[in-house]
């Protein structure tokens, strides 16, 4: 008997997203990680949750249809992760003419269900139009939503692991020979090991192609991989809206809250051909968003000024010559007479991530005792509330005497799962170290025992968004606490 039902290779959205359904379909599930849970692509995204307009402009109707669904569905799933936003289009005279801009808002507001329609904004006596240059009078605003791409892939993670998967980081699957099972090598800290299960998904992102060759030594499937780049940079504007500037040619570049002391800008998206461990973005990349973002806002910022950089490699299958990019992403299904099933799956988004690991499970289900999709209705762990503002009263009421920043932060994080993190702190309980002006012991205990944490890095930076507001000192102070506590 095989040691597990399911063994998935890759801690990415689409991997962790695939354990957690099939755990909950009663499979016996392992997940695989070489590195961290979330150390690709899927913690370096532009945190878009949206329907797409470019794809409306495409006429892809049934596709945009489909992402509003998902959209809609993780507001309410996991409403501490995914916040509904306002975002804003500047009207630009190059740009897409104003009767195409409101008809495909309208047409984008009826394939959407719950946020507020699109409207017209006066910037001139709007605060969208404060940090604005002169010129731009106009805009229309309409609905979307971000969302914190790491914890989702974390939260997913949990979730997976509390209905019996077993998560292993830092293990990475050298050889997959495949038989009536499959059986699978593995370094893990140093250490050989083997597990053997009754199929494999390979959800390894922009790796997808080097995985199928040396790993399972067969062909790779037909990809094209394409780097897509953003920028940090000092605070550009005041509030939680997200710009949505047009460029010349047709692009669009998203300006967005980082935190409260930074604007994130992207992306720049540009064909890849390098190893996809030592990605970062070109100086090409770097100057393409500085002046996406100089055409618009008043506070004109250069290369010099770019405070940080994120850079994903994505995978997207190459057809009629030309790559296509696909939402729900591509799955391929490989099932042989006497041998154990395959799926290889790559290209998704982070919008239909849900809807991806639904498909991938749903194509193994033959192989397996019938179990019904589930993930439709069933909240991330943390996100069984319905109202974040009172989430937060109520958070801030158990804990009084914590900073409302603070809580909000952890709120944010962890929603309804706060509790779990700080447990029963009283007023003058000593929290242990506290590193930076947030971080304490206690949560990194919390996120070293619960959520696979090893080092300082996987905490700032996928665990949190505190990476750029914690002095060094803090970080080496972190650094040996974890090492103390291991």
């Amino acid at each position: 008997m095989a040691d597990y039902d399911l063994a998935v290779i890759g801690g990415g959205l689409t991997g962790t997203s695939v354990a957690r359904d099939a755990a909950g379909r009663g499979l016996r599930v392992a997940l695989f990680e070489q590195g961290d849970l979330a150390s690709g692509a899927s913690s370096a995204s532009s945190r878009l949750m949206v329907g797409d307009l470019q794809r409306l402009e495409r006429r892809a109707l049934a596709s945009v249809r489909r992402s509003l669904v998902e959209r809609d569905r993780q507001l309410r799933l996991a409403p501490h992760l995914v916040r509904p936003l306002r975002f804003v289009i500047p009207l630009h005279p190059q740009g897409r003419p104003v009767w195409l801009l409101r008809l495909g808002l309208s047409v984008y507001d009826r394939l959407g269900a719950g946020p507020p329609a699109s409207t017209t904004l006066d910037l001139s006596h709007h605060e969208a139009g404060f940090s604005l240059q002169r010129p731009y009078g106009s805009a229309f605003e309409f609905s979307d939503a971000v969302a914190d791409d790491a914890r989702l892939v974390i939260l997913n993670a949990v979730d997976a692991a509390a209905r019996g998967a077993v998560i292993r980081t830092r293990a990475r699957c050298v050889r997959a020979d495949r038989d009536a099972e499959w059986r699978l090598a593995l370094i893990d800290r140093g250490r050989r090991s083997t597990v053997t299960a009754r199929a494999l998904v390979s959800a390894v992102g922009a790796w997808t192609g080097q995985f199928a060759e040396t790993v399972l030594r067969r062909a790779s499937p037909q990809l094209a991989l394409f780097r897509e780049s953003q920028i940090i940079v000092a605070r550009l504007f005041d509030h939680d809206r997200v710009y949505v500037l047009q460029q010349p040619g047709g692009g669009l570049v998203f300006a967005q809250r980082y935190d409260e002391e930074r604007t994130l800008i992207g992306m720049a998206s540009a064909a890849f051909d390098g190893d996809v461990a030592a990605a970062s973005p070109s100086a090409a990349d770097i100057i393409e968003l500085c002046s996406a973002a100089n055409r618009y806002f008043r506070e004109q910022i250069s290369p010099a000024e770019v405070v940080a950089t994120t850079c994903a490699v994505r995978a997207r299958p190459v057809g009629r010559g030309r790559p296509d990019v696909p939402r729900a992403g591509v799955m391929q299904l490989d099932r042989r007479y006497g041998e154990a099933p395959l799926v290889i799956a790559f290209g998704g988004d982070m919008t239909s991530y849900r809807l991806q690991a639904e498909r991938i499970v749903d194509a193994l289900a033959s192989f397996y005792v019938k179990a019904d999709p589930w993930t439709a209705e069933a909240p991330l762990p943390g996100g069984d509330f319905t109202d974040l503002d009172a989430q937060l009263d109520a958070t801030l009421r158990r804990y009084p005497f914590l900073a409302a920043a603070e809580l909000r932060r952890l709120v944010l994080a962890y929603g309804t799962r706060v509790k779990d993190v700080l447990g029963e702190m009283a007023s003058g309980q000593d929290p242990g170290p506290v590193f930076g002006a947030e971080l304490t012991a206690a949560e990194v205990r919390y996120l070293m025992q619960t959520e696979w944490a090893r080092t300082a890095e996987d905490v700032l930076w996928r665990r949190s968004k505190l990476g750029l507001s914690m002095p060094q000192v803090a970080r080496d102070a972190l650094a040996q606490f974890m090492q103390s506590v291991a």
